[in-house]
C-alpha cells in the first residue's frame, strides 16, 4: 500500500499505527493526521532512535498496513 492511500483512510489506518507503535499519544496521532513525515519525526521522538531507523519502521508499515 502506498502512502497516499493510507493517508486517505487515515482514521482507519490509525489503529493500526498505534498498535505498531502504542508510546504515541493520541493527541499526537491527531497531530499526524495522515501526514508520513510528522509520522517519522514521532516515531524517532518517542522511541528515541536515529531518523533513519524511524524511516524503515514507517516504510515497513507502509508495505504490511492492511488499511
Amino acid at each position: 500500500m502506498n502512502w497516499d492511500q493510507i493517508k486517505g483512510k487515515w482514521k482507519q489506518a490509525r489503529g493500526q499505527v498505534k498498535q505498531q507503535w502504542g508510546k504515541l499519544t493520541e493527541d499526537e496521532l491527531d497531530v499526524i493526521d495522515g501526514k508520513r513525515d510528522e509520522l517519522v519525526g514521532k516515531v524517532q521522538e518517542r522511541y528515541g532512535i536515529a531518523r533513519e531507523e524511524a524511516e524503515q519502521q514507517v516504510s515497513s508499515f507502509e508495505e504490511s498496513c492492511n488499511c
